[in-house]
């Protein structure tokens, strides 16, 4: 998909039908012939504009023959099956003297919101600007969906205290990888955004300088959260690990118990069912309630040590052991 911008009489953003110097052109997922007609009219290269195109493309930056290109990484929402996970792609934001270009594999809300007039003071004649006001409302996104991302995790660890449930920890194992993921591409743009601080069109204007030193605070801010939620995640992945654990242990003590107590009547039972001479045979009636008690005098002294045995292992292990002096 291709869409040509302009700026109209208000300030705003209007589209155009067609190519016009010092327009912005969204390139959104394009197929070959309109990378082609964007050669044509642009002169930047193709290379330059299937870069974004790949989804591992990295971010960075580069100059050739005229034309600036930009390639940062943007936050997205994925939904599927009715669950929400949060991932990043490539965005390639490339001007010269003729026209700003941007080209990305999916929709980009927040150009989506430069075109609605949600932001003001887009102007298309001024690409720097553009960029740094995209920069500085992309590091902002990273920030709301970090936001999202952990009350998200608050809501499914609620969840979890009620009931452990895989379908909650697999939502939070989705949270921590949409983090790690966050965390890269915040990393990776800030080594792109230390690349524009050299831009001369930037040391000497004051207010690209104040714009720059806004993005660099809100996206070190983002990397901040970001590692903090990671770090706070993670530490909830290994308690919930620990605690289902804990349930399978206390699982197999149980099911240890009721073994012991199934055997051992059974047990005693299989030396009276033999064709031979045992005890309390001529006791009569009496010899089966004699047999029976002896069984659950016994299941329950074993079912007793077992408890208490595991018991004291456990406070063992647990006991914290002592600081040398």
């Amino acid at each position: 998909m291709i869409k040509y911008y302009v700026n109209d009489k208000n300030g705003g953003i209007a589209e155009n039908d067609t190519f016009k110097k010092k327009c912005w052109i969204d390139l959104v997922n394009p197929t070959d012939d309109e990378v082609e007609d964007i050669v044509k009219f642009t002169g930047i290269s193709e290379e330059m504009l299937k870069a974004a195109l790949d989804e591992e493309e990295n971010a960075r930056f580069e100059v050739d023959d005229g034309n600036s290109m930009y390639i940062v990484d943007f936050p997205i929402i994925e939904e599927d099956e009715s669950v929400y996970s949060y991932n990043t792609i490539p965005m390639a934001i490339i001007y010269n003297d003729k026209c700003i270009v941007t080209v990305s594999l999916k929709e980009c809300a927040i150009l989506k919101d430069f075109v609605r007039g949600r932001v003001k003071g887009i102007e298309t004649i001024k690409p720097i600007k553009f960029l740094l006001t995209f920069f500085l409302r992309n590091a902002s996104k990273f920030l709301l969906y970090l936001k999202q991302i952990d009350r998200a995790s608050l809501r499914i660890q609620a969840e979890l205290h009620r009931s452990m449930k895989n379908k909650e920890l697999i939502e939070l194992l989705e949270l921590e990888n949409s983090l790690v993921y966050f965390k890269a591409s915040l990393s990776s743009n800030e080594r792109v955004y230390i690349r524009l601080e050299k831009a001369e069109q930037i040391r000497e204007n004051e207010d690209y300088q104040d714009l720059f030193d806004d993005v660099v605070i809100e996206n070190k801010q983002a990397i901040e959260m970001c590692s903090i939620y990671c770090d706070v995640l993670s530490g909830t992945m290994d308690a919930f690990a620990s605690v289902i654990s804990n349930n399978v242990n206390s699982v197999m003590k149980m099911l240890t118990v009721i073994t012991m107590i199934i055997t051992i009547p059974t047990l005693i039972a299989s030396f009276w069912g033999m064709n031979v001479q045992v005890p309390f045979a001529s006791s009569g009636a009496w010899g089966f309630w004699i047999v029976l008690a002896i069984s659950i005098i016994i299941s329950a002294v074993a079912a007793f040590f077992i408890v208490k045995g595991t018991s004291k292992v456990n406070m063992r292990v647990a006991k914290p052991s002592k600081r040398k002096k």
